[in-house]
């Protein structure tokens, strides 16, 4: 299996046990939602600042489509990961960022729908029509009974037309993930080392390989373009009189806090313990990995990790160096319990360690798809020390809304953490 396949959505809710009603002051809540709002804004913006430098450094290679502009491509969209992974720490409870996530994020991918393939790759898949579908090579496609003009290659027709198409969620057609296969290609190394190989002449049309490089120039412009403007539009909606922070910042009673926690602890359990890390485990498939064209997956999973850490204890490091810090969670859960916040604490460093060591892994030379092949004993356990670590976390967020008295919590979950028997079987 060479591809990023897509999976099904077995997911069952994660339901802790928490009481009701709450006695916090309100000004204390405010000031923590203030400053919550304050990092989304700022980690936005970072991640809108690499993507512009992503941006320029595609401008430059499909100008000059030489390996040394590829390679500073590929340093960019790398670059580029760090601060949005860290913002995924706001998803799965502030409903403006859940609905548009998948515009910039969406994964595993059904990669044949964009460009060419390795032949092991196949041809057609019965859950996907356009699973093969290249629409770089394709003057038009039919989708769902409507045939699609695919002339013009323009972020318009990415967005609205192939993004999802025909409710596929594995026709995955903008977003980081689409960059990061057109810049490296498939990686058909399996367990083995190595990523995705793409050559620069793929996109060098006095010099083509692959076919058509001049529409896979046009899509590699137009895919990171519509990043960077779905970048911008998220900034806009944590600005000052944004639509996510409002909603945040007016939200009844404790709902603001609840949403937070909701947040860090879906994904903490459901998402990265579950669908990011314990599948591809289970399975020991190297195409379940988060980054799996670029080999890049052990940053992303070390970058969510500090993003719950950060929203937890109410600081952000940006880019730039400055720090964007106020009331957190970490004050609120201490004013009540201060065992309970250090316990909170120390859960969240022993991931960072956990996570750290991953990350030290990979840059020694054993990539996270190699980590989690069968018979990788020690890589396995790594990995596993990791999901077992976000699983603990996770448990030290519920407490920690026991305390607050915040209700019943309801994180994501994860069939390969919930029913692991389900996994692998259709």
């Amino acid at each position: 299996m060479l591809n990023c396949i897509s999976r099904g959505a077995l997911a069952a809710p994660f339901l802790l046990a928490a009481t009701a009603a709450s006695a916090d002051p309100a000004a204390s809540i405010k000031e923590v939602l203030a400053n919550y709002a304050n990092m989304a804004e700022a980690g936005y913006g970072d991640a809108l600042k690499a993507a512009e430098a992503l941006n320029a450094a595609v401008g430059k290679l499909v100008a000059e489509p030489t390996a040394a502009n590829l390679e500073a491509a590929r340093t960019s969209w790398i670059a580029a990961r760090a601060p949005y992974q860290q913002t995924e720490a706001f998803r799965f409870g502030n409903k403006i960022v859940d609905d548009w996530e998948g515009k910039v994020n969406s994964w595993p991918l059904d990669e044949g729908l964009i460009d060419y393939v390795d032949a092991a790759y196949g041809t057609d898949n019965p859950e996907n029509s356009l699973y093969a579908a290249n629409v770089i090579a394709s003057p038009s496609i039919n989708i769902a009974g409507e045939t699609v003009d695919l002339t013009t290659i323009t972020k318009e027709l990415l967005a609205d037309k192939l993004q999802e198409a025909g409710g596929v969620e594995a026709n995955v057609a903008t977003g980081y993930h689409a960059i990061e296969f057109l810049l490296w290609g498939q990686d058909l190394n399996g367990t083995d080392a190595g990523a995705g190989n793409r050559s620069a002449t793929d996109f060098d049309m006095k010099n083509c390989t692959g076919g058509h490089c001049d529409r896979r120039v046009a899509y590699l412009k137009a895919v990171t373009e519509l990043l960077v403007d779905d970048l911008k539009w998220m900034v806009s909606q944590w600005g000052k009189d944004g639509a996510a922070r409002q909603a945040v910042l007016t939200s009844e009673g404790n709902n603001g806090l609840v949403t937070i926690f909701t947040g860090l602890g879906s994904l903490s359990y459901g998402e990265l313990a579950g669908e990011r890390m314990k599948l591809g485990l289970l399975l020991h498939d190297p195409e379940e990995e988060h980054d799996c064209f670029s080999d890049n997956t052990h940053n992303s999973h070390f970058y969510d990790a500090l993003g719950i850490r950060n929203v937890y204890l109410g600081t952000y490091k940006r880019v730039d160096g400055s720090d964007v810090a106020g009331p957190s969670l970490s004050d609120i859960v201490r004013a009540k319990s201060p065992e309970t916040d250090a316990a909170v604490r120390k859960a969240l460093n022993a991931t960072i360690d956990q996570m750290t060591a991953i990350k030290a892994r990979a840059e020694g030379g054993e990539r996270y798809d190699q980590m989690i092949g069968q018979g990788n004993t020690e890589g396995n356990a790594k990995v596993q020390a990791a999901i077992d670590a976000l699983i603990a976390q996770a448990k030290e967020l519920e407490r920690a809304m026991a305390v607050l008295e915040l209700g019943k919590a309801n994180f994501e979950g994860s069939d390969s953490l919930d029913q692991p028997e389900k996994v692998g079987k259709n």
